[in-house]
Order: structure tokens, then sequence, then C-alpha cells
């Protein structure tokens, strides 16, 4: 695997971090694989997904979002910025842009995690036509409580300030996520049952950052926008979508979330439509103690969907 990083200048004048993970030389780039990560994380932790599948001829690359990495710098970790949700997705746009000049004539996928899935659902709907296929990990259907957030994030912005970090917003955002896991460790337990990853991203300055008043606004008001009629109605149908979750992830309501929006895309007439809820497991499926299984159904999706790769008829058992 050969290993880089670049930037890229988007329309605000600020430099996205982007992180490059290609074939070995002799390795010809059979398609592309960019993955939008979830909150408070970096693009570094998807390197072993990464390696997998430069492996097998994907190019991979993961940009750090505004307000988390190297894009942000920590003394800016949580701060995304006026409208920073609809700027994410614009510098998921632009990167798409660039690499569809690098590697012109291979498909290219959209991956995402967590609040990087909600990102991936909004492109989906507003430019599907920018990608072959999406991959949603960590993700959630349509749920409750948003105009409560929003209110509440709209009066922390009024009088403490939009870069006010929101220990309030994050509580109530995160707060519940540990509960009936049995014993508790750390604050991030709900993200996978192997401590040694757990430790990993607790240890990581980059990583569990408290994010701003604003930053929870705007994500509200994404979550509120992405599942509205008139937004699904604009889902390309021929556009193959792989949905993977823990069966325990909080995020997805250990599994209820996931159904709802796996229901929601068969409603709006999803051809080619896949998924796997992992009993046992959390929110991070890629950070798993069953991980190489998952990344290797993640694999398995790409190689039926990828040209020249097999047969792409053939679906796996649909794990519910």
């Amino acid at each position: 695997m050969q290993t880089d990083t670049f930037t890229i200048l988007n329309t605000q004048g600020m430099y996205v971090f982007v992180y490059q993970w290609l074939p070995d030389p002799d390795t010809p780039t059979r398609a592309v694989v960019q993955i939008a990560h979830g909150m408070c994380e970096t693009g570094k932790r998807y390197e072993e997904l990464a390696e997998l599948l430069t492996g097998h001829g994907y190019a991979v690359y993961c940009n750090d979002h505004r307000g988390h990495g190297q894009t942000a710098g920590l003394e800016f970790l949580g701060d995304a910025g006026e409208n920073g949700f609809e700027g994410m997705i614009e510098d998921q746009l632009l990167l798409a842009s660039e690499l569809r000049k690098r590697h012109s004539a291979v498909p290219h996928y959209l991956m995402g995690h967590s609040m990087g899935s909600f990102l991936t659902q909004k492109i989906m709907c507003s430019n599907g036509e920018a990608f072959d296929g999406f991959i949603l990990s960590g993700s959630n259907g349509p749920q409750g409580m948003l105009l409560f957030g929003l209110k509440l994030a709209a009066l922390q912005m009024r009088f403490q300030g939009n870069t006010h970090r929101s220990v309030m917003l994050n509580a109530l955002v995160f707060g519940p996520y540990n509960r009936g896991f049995g014993t508790i460790r750390t604050p991030f337990d709900w993200l996978s049952r192997d401590e040694a990853e757990v430790d990993k991203y607790v240890n990581d300055p980059y990583c569990g950052q408290v994010c701003s008043a604003q930053f929870f606004r705007d994500f509200f008001k994404l979550l509120s926008e992405i599942h509205k009629p008139e937004l699904m109605e604009c889902l390309l149908k021929d556009k193959p979508i792989y949905i993977f979750s823990g069966e325990e992830d909080p995020v997805g309501q250990r599994g209820k979330g996931v159904r709802r929006l796996i229901e929601l895309y068969q409603k709006y007439g999803i051809e080619d439509l896949e998924y796997r809820l992992y009993p046992g497991g959390r929110h991070e499926m890629l950070h798993e103690i069953n991980r190489d299984e998952v990344a290797a159904h993640v694999l398995d999706w790409l190689e039926r969907h990828t040209t020249g790769s097999g047969d792409t008829t053939r679906k796996p058992e649909q794990i519910m």
C-alpha cells in the first residue's frame, strides 16, 4: 500500500486535509472508495480498512471534515464554522470531483460512517450522480426529538455564542449511549467491545472533542432534513446501497433505527439494497472484535459491484 496525504482548497479558502491510500504500483486501480468519517474522529482511523481494500486494487481516500483532525487543528476541533455541515458536503463533492480527474475510468463509491453516513444520505439525494454506489456504516433512519435539540442549540448560540463548546448538548447526544452495557470503563465503551480499540480512541487527542453549539445546531438541522419526502424522492433508484451496523449500536437505536432506514429505502424503490446487522456489535463495526469479518463483507460488496470483478447479481444473506 502506498500512503500519502494532500490538501484541497475549498470555496471558503480552507485547506481540507486528505488521507490517500493507493494500491502498490504493480496493482491496477479498479475503483475508488471515498470515506466520510464520523463525528469527533479523523480519517486516519480508516487505515486498517484501506490496507485491505488497496490490496485488492481499490484507491481509498478520506478527508478530515471541517472541525476535525488536521483540517481543523487541535485548537479548532469541534467548530465547523457557519453552515458547517453544508460545507462538509461541499468538501465531499469537491474531493469527488478531484478524484474523478485522477481516476476517470473506474467506479467511485462513497462510504459514510455515523455523522459521515448522514452526510452521505444527504448526498445520495442531492448529488447521487456523483458516485456509483454508497455504503452506510453506523447510521440511523428517521428520528424524533430533533426540534428540541435545534431549539436548545439555538438558545445556547444566542446567549453563549456560536463557538461555545456545549457540554450540555454533548451530554444530550452522547450521554445515554453507554446505558445497557454493564460495567463501564470509559465514556466511549459504546463504540466497541474491543477495549484496546476504545482506549486508542480515548487517548487520541484528535478524538472525542466537545463540539460547539453551532456545530450541534447544524447537525440537528441536517438530521431533520435528510428523510423528508421531497428529498427522498430525488434518490437515484439504480444506485446500489450497502448498510451495515451493530445490533447493539445506540446510534442506530440498537437496530430499530437502521431497520426503519432500510424500510424507507425499500419504500422509495432502491433496486439494489443490501444490509447486515451484526449481533452484539456496537457503533464502530470496523473497530469491533469481528472487524476482519466486517471488512471482508465490505470488500465482498465492492467486488460484486465493480466492473470486471465477477458476478454482480449474487447477493449475500440479508442479516437482520
